[in-house]
């Protein structure tokens, strides 16, 4: 059997210019994976020690097929898969490793449909992988700093147009899902989907994401008034009704681009996206915004240490036994 690249003692360059082998060849995947998640010093993911020795197959001496690991303090047999988004799941590491890869470097979006056709996958393991893919990709808020300097706030809708338009505009917003997002000019994004687009909900989402010492940048909307008091830095406005789109640096030019990705990605790539999945989306977008100044390889590797710590679990919240869902 043909060797393959030693990929524990690589630069960070040499990692990333590793990662189209990792998506053709299923070894060289799983090494890929075992050496973002450990580096040169793997460990047990159950006890942490790091007295572990890769298992190998008798006759050939080259790592089994499961790839596994035994630890010699606990004993126990495990891969690179445990306490991940990829645990349990039956699809090869190679096809993990392309789809992270598309998903990172395509900036409006891959559709489960392409990753079904590139990866001879069916449809429905190739939408297991990408739930999976943005859920790794999902912020950890909790400890995520707030957005500090100029941040700029504003509110859309995402939908299809009804069939029947209820309005001249040709949409009914009745039909369509909020979204409320804060960017931090040369800086982070936070975007959420929210009831709905009334004060008390965005003051609320303002509150959350922006550092009290910031400066808060919107359009005229009314919901917006009276935030200013709140923030060090004061708000400031633009009219676009009176086609006001700058005044000096007010201006909400930046987090309009970011709705027009999603937008652009909803509509050439998904198509349609229900209200119930909406969140996921988000999350991959904002990944994608947030590591905008990394090349598409480093982006890639971002994405597959964030998929540590990450379990995806389908259960439903009025049964105490739920089934997780496994293909």
């Amino acid at each position: 059997m043909r060797r393959k690249p030693d990929t524990h003692n690589l630069s960070k360059s040499e990692v990333v210019k590793n990662i189209p082998l990792a998506c053709s060849d299923e070894l060289a995947a799983v090494e890929f994976f075992e050496q973002q998640r450990w580096g040169n010093t793997p460990c047990c993911v159950k006890c942490g020690s790091v007295d572990v020795y890769a298992m190998k197959d008798a006759k050939t001496g080259e790592r089994n097929k499961r790839f596994l690991w035994r630890c010699r303090d606990c004993k126990e047999q495990y891969t690179v898969r445990i306490g991940t988004v990829y645990e349990e799941s039956r699809l090869p590491m190679r096809d993990w490793a392309y789809a992270f890869w598309r998903a990172c470097t395509s900036k409006k979006g891959v559709s489960a449909l392409e990753i079904k056709r590139h990866c001879q996958i069916s449809y429905k393991s190739a939408l297991f992988l990408m739930n999976r893919i943005r859920f790794a990709m999902s912020p950890d808020l909790p400890t995520a700093a707030p957005l500090t300097g100029t941040v700029e706030v504003d509110e859309t809708y995402v939908g299809g147009r009804p069939r029947y338009p209820s309005n001249k505009k040709g949409w009914s917003r009745a039909t369509k899902t909020a979204v409320f997002a804060a960017v931090e000019r040369e800086g982070q994004i936070r975007r959420r989907v929210v009831a709905d687009v009334t004060a008390r909900t965005l003051k609320a989402a303002i509150r959350e994401y922006v550092d009290p010492h910031a400066r808060i940048m919107s359009d005229e909307n009314l919901a917006y008034k009276g935030i200013g008091s709140e923030f060090a830095g004061g708000h400031h406005t633009v009219v676009h009704s009176a086609k006001e789109y700058a005044r000096g640096d007010a201006t909400t030019n930046t987090v309009e681009s970011s709705f027009a990705l999603i937008k652009r990605g909803i509509i050439g790539t998904y198509h349609n996206v229900s209200h119930e999945y909406l969140y996921r989306y988000l999350w991959q977008f904002d990944f994608v915004w947030n590591t905008r100044k990394l090349n598409d390889g480093e982006r890639t590797v971002a994405a597959i240490k964030s998929a540590e710590g990450k379990r995806l679990m389908y259960k439903d919240p009025n049964e105490e036994n739920g089934n997780e869902e496994v293909f």
